[in-house]
């Protein structure tokens, strides 16, 4: 389907969800489910969390869907709760900074040598810690710009902060995240 079929399509299911057709909003989960997933697996400590955050969006998009103003994509709106849903929970679990699994996250091995299977893990394991290290806010504009490859307009749309700000953020969250990693390298 291209993007304006899809609209429509979304917006008959929104529709009908809203005149009481329970199916038609299990269409619009079964439809983006898998959107939701990969960007809240980004911020999910385990596989129980990343459950909790998911059933948490579509919750929150079937109580105010009602508020959907059909002015962007429903697939925008759906984004910007699952990343509000998903800074709640960072901020939740601030003070419990357990190992955070980044199971997306690839790392591309030319040489599959056992020595360079090693190396990327531990890059990968220096990562998700170092990511575990950094506030709720620095973590989530590192992991939407620079894992979600999000744009700074996309960043500022889904967060509702101006662009300056979040150039503001990013720069502070990558000397955080560079301090962090060199610290832990001198150890």
């Amino acid at each position: 389907m291209d993007g304006e079929k899809i609209e429509t399509a979304d917006e008959s299911l929104i529709l009908a969800t809203l005149r009481g057709d329970d199916d038609a909003f299990a269409h619009l989960v079964a439809r983006y489910k898998r959107r939701v997933f990969s960007l809240s697996a980004r911020f999910a400590r385990d596989g129980d969390e990343l459950e909790d955050i998911c059933q948490e969006v579509f919750i929150k998009a079937y109580e105010n869907l009602e508020g959907f103003r059909n002015d962007a994509p429903f697939e925008n709106w759906l984004t910007r709760i699952t990343v509000r849903t998903c800074y709640d929970t960072l901020r939740r679990n601030r003070r419990a900074r357990n190992h955070t699994p980044l199971h997306d996250l690839t790392f591309e091995v030319r040489d599959y040598s056992v020595e360079s299977r090693q190396e990327a893990w531990h890059a990968h394991e220096l990562l998700t810690w170092a990511l575990a290290k950094l506030r709720p806010d620095e973590r989530l504009i590192i992991t939407l710009l620079e894992l979600e490859e999000k744009t700074v307009r996309e960043v500022s749309a889904l967060t509702s902060w101006s662009e300056g700000n979040v150039k503001v953020r990013a720069h502070r969250a990558r000397k955080e995240l560079k301090r962090i990693l060199e610290e832990s390298h001198e150890r």
